[in-house]
């Protein structure tokens, strides 16, 4: 388990790691800057969150002159899939279903990726079967 899986965010971490992944490195500034623009924080809080997120590993700093460069440690991607395998892991029996065709009904997707989520679960159904299911090939061979 890395540490991105064991250290769980704050909205208002996600928020600031939206930032940092859009702008794949920026400095202090720049995350200030469009942190006081979309959520309207001072400097003073972006840096407590940024500090916070570097201490939990997902983003790394470079000192460059008397400033830092902030990165994201971890792709989007990655950092979401591990949220989502915490989310699923603590899922009550009956309702992953559920919760998936909800993820579906509140995210934009287009046709290719509907594409791809309908040959996921084909593929899915298909392996759910189990040799009882099939029908046997050949002569049945039970002995009477």
């Amino acid at each position: 388990m890395t540490s991105v899986e064991r250290k769980e965010l704050s909205r208002a971490e996600w928020k600031v790691m939206k930032i940092v992944w859009e702008l794949k490195k920026g400095m202090a500034r720049e995350v200030y800057t469009i942190a006081a623009d979309r959520h309207a924080w001072t400097p003073a809080t972006v840096k407590t969150l940024l500090k916070r997120l570097v201490d939990k590993g997902y983003v790394t700093t470079t000192a460059v002159g008397n400033g830092f460069v902030y990165r994201p440690a971890h792709s989007a991607l990655a950092t979401l899939q591990s949220a989502a395998d915490v989310l699923l892991t603590n899922a009550v029996e009956g309702v992953t279903a559920p919760l998936l065709a909800h993820m579906v009904e509140q995210t934009s997707l287009g046709e290719e990726d509907l594409d791809a989520l309908r040959k996921l679960i084909d593929a899915k159904k298909r392996s759910l079967k189990k040799p009882a299911d099939r029908k046997p090939v050949g002569p049945d061979r039970r002995i009477r």
